[in-house]
């Protein structure tokens, strides 16, 4: 009896330590905290097909090296191609391709074939999530499906109460409705799907993930489903962003989305979901394309964070699509296997903005764009972000600019630059504190030569 009593107090510590606090909107509307009240800055990876390319312990291995390098938010389908549910143990995750009958068996024992299914897998998966306090962003159905008629508004109720009472207790999950797709496409569907969540499951935090070079904004934003937005700001460079059936040609201008976002009422917070992932080619569909690297997305990161985004998602060309070598599914023009594309430049990098932007009150954080003399444009645009106590300003380029002291809200006392790639800080000794004041960067002026400068009380 003493050694059961024992195993079941074993199991309650562990359960205990995998359920992590709920994720709420903050007191001003602007970014996450935890339930407990603590800042929660989300920094996302984008593991789309993670739950159908991946065994059980390709999963942790995923989930243990994405920990290691910050992240604390894991983007990804639970339906990705209707025509094709299976995971790689062979199970379908649905009955007769109809998102309203989900294929679950009796039992969950991984080592019995016939109880362990398609949904067990995913519920494994988010809780080894959880034990490495991480939050699972879940999206339902990806939107291609919805937009190609293979789902009904009544198949969308149904299915979505299934989720929600399935995963309601998991404390680790926040819902993506839609899935690289416009609001307007399948609308009632989305709308359904939101509602029907959020009735059955009220406590998770959910948003709408666009199409490229829209956000959620356009269609949801007054949806009582919707707590947060969310863009897409893709995978085009500044020529190749000329369609002209699209609202917005901002480029690669990530920050223009938060701007757009930001004078919205009632206020809510915003985010990049889905920059340009590292190592694709630009426009996604020519191989022959330059590729997007690190350089690229540490810009889109300090761009969108500092002119008021609630955190950044990045991406990786392999990693996203779990691409082995001779899938036939590999797409985009990838050329490295996942595992070897985990430890990307970029991947390793975006740490250093979550380092950056908790070792700080970010809570009290805006865009301070009036600090800067000389903004610039696309890439020798200098972003700034201030509060009352600290002004922080990312340059992409290196170059050297004026900033407007007397506006900064306190009285300077130190001045130090930050490298975005590694964290390294370099001390300015002494500094004008009054009138208009230029600082230049340590190197030569060249893109991807970026660094943060940081001026506290």
């Amino acid at each position: 009896m003493k050694k059961f009593l024992v195993s079941i107090g074993m199991l309650l510590h562990l359960f205990a330590q995998a359920q992590l606090p709920l994720l709420q909107v903050s007191s001003n509307q602007r970014y996450f905290q935890t339930a407990d009240g603590k800042p929660f800055f989300w920094l996302g990876d984008t593991g789309w097909l993670l739950f159908v390319k991946c065994n059980r312990q390709d999963a942790v291995h995923y989930l243990d090296v994405r920990k290691s390098q910050g992240f604390n938010v894991i983007q990804v389908m639970v339906l990705h191609d209707m025509n094709n549910t299976k995971n790689v143990y062979g199970d379908l995750a649905l009955r007769n391709e109809d998102v309203s009958k989900p294929n679950v068996t009796e039992g969950k024992n991984p080592d019995n074939a016939d109880a362990y299914d398609y949904w067990d897998h995913v519920e494994y998966i988010v809780d080894e999530a959880a034990k490495r306090g991480m939050y699972m962003a879940l999206v339902p159905v990806w939107g291609s499906n919805v937009k190609g008629g293979k789902v009904t508004p009544e198949q969308a109720a149904v299915y979505g109460q299934f989720l929600a009472q399935r995963f309601a207790k998991k404390s680790n999950i926040i819902w993506l409705n839609g899935g690289d797709v416009r609001g307007s496409e399948g609308g009632e569907v989305w709308e359904v799907l939101g509602k029907t969540i959020k009735q059955y499951d009220p406590h998770h935090l959910m948003t709408f993930h666009p199409r490229g070079r829209t956000t959620s904004s356009e269609w949801f934003h007054n949806s009582s489903w919707l707590d947060f937005n969310m863009f897409q700001s893709g995978h085009k460079d500044y020529a190749q962003d000329t369609v002209a059936t699209e609202t917005h040609h901002f480029g690669e201008d990530n920050w223009k989305y938060v701007a757009l976002d930001y004078k919205l009422s009632p206020v809510k917070p915003t985010l990049d979901g889905e920059p340009s992932y590292e190592n694709i080619p630009h426009g996604l569909h020519d191989s022959l394309q330059p590729r997007w690297t690190d350089a690229d997305l540490r810009r889109y990161a300090y761009w969108s964070v500092f002119a008021g985004g609630a955190g950044f998602t990045y991406g990786e060309n392999a990693v996203m699509q779990f691409n082995n070598a001779g899938d036939w599914t590999a797409n985009y023009g990838v050329t490295m296997n996942w595992k070897q594309a985990l430890l990307a430049p970029g991947a390793t990098q975006m740490q250093q903005l979550k380092k950056l932007v908790e070792s700080k009150d970010f809570f009290q954080h805006a865009s301070a764009q009036h600090l800067v003399v000389d903004n610039g444009e696309r890439y020798a645009r200098v972003a700034a972000a201030a509060s009352y106590k600290l002004a922080m300003f990312y340059v992409y380029t290196g170059r050297s600019f004026k900033l407007y002291m007397n506006r900064i809200m306190f009285t300077p006392t130190k001045a130090y630059w930050i490298k975005p790639a590694t964290g390294d800080q370099i001390a300015i000794e002494t500094f004008t504190k009054k009138g208009e004041v230029t600082f230049d960067p340590p190197g030569d002026e060249a893109n991807g030569n970026d660094w943060v400068l940081v001026i506290e009380k």
